[in-house]
């Protein structure tokens, strides 16, 4: 399985983004069989875990920081997933990675893409 983020940019307090996260792997992959998650690793910080979306459980939240601002939700169609992102804050501020997993949210998640960095400044 392979995944790229995109969507990352320099946004002001207040502002909104939304990261995509393109999914391909063999044939007859279908995104919507896995589970997928988004992190976050901020600058001196380790990685944590912001979201997650799987059919058994549905959106997962992490962290209570971003509850209210962020969602998660997926085309399986064109195998994406995207998060969206409001209200962002400077704490905001990392570099966004998406992540697959076959089953749960709450398994170590396979296979990783190459993050997206967000820079919430004014």
């Amino acid at each position: 399985v392979q995944l790229q983020a995109s969507g990352g940019g320099l946004v002001q307090p207040g502002g909104s983004l939304r990261l995509s996260c393109a999914a391909s792997g063999f044939t007859g992959f279908r995104l919507g069989n896995y589970a997928i998650g988004w992190f976050r690793q901020a600058p001196g910080k380790e990685r944590e875990a912001v979201l997650c979306v799987s059919d058994k459980e549905g959106p997962t939240y992490y962290i209570d920081s971003v509850k209210d601002r962020f969602t998660i939700s997926r085309d399986n169609r064109e195998n994406t997933a995207y998060l969206q992102m409001n209200n962002l804050k400077p704490e905001d501020t990392a570099v966004y990675y998406c992540a697959t997993e076959r089953t749960s949210c709450w398994n170590t998640f396979d296979y990783w893409g190459k993050g997206t960095l967000v820079t919430v400044s004014s």
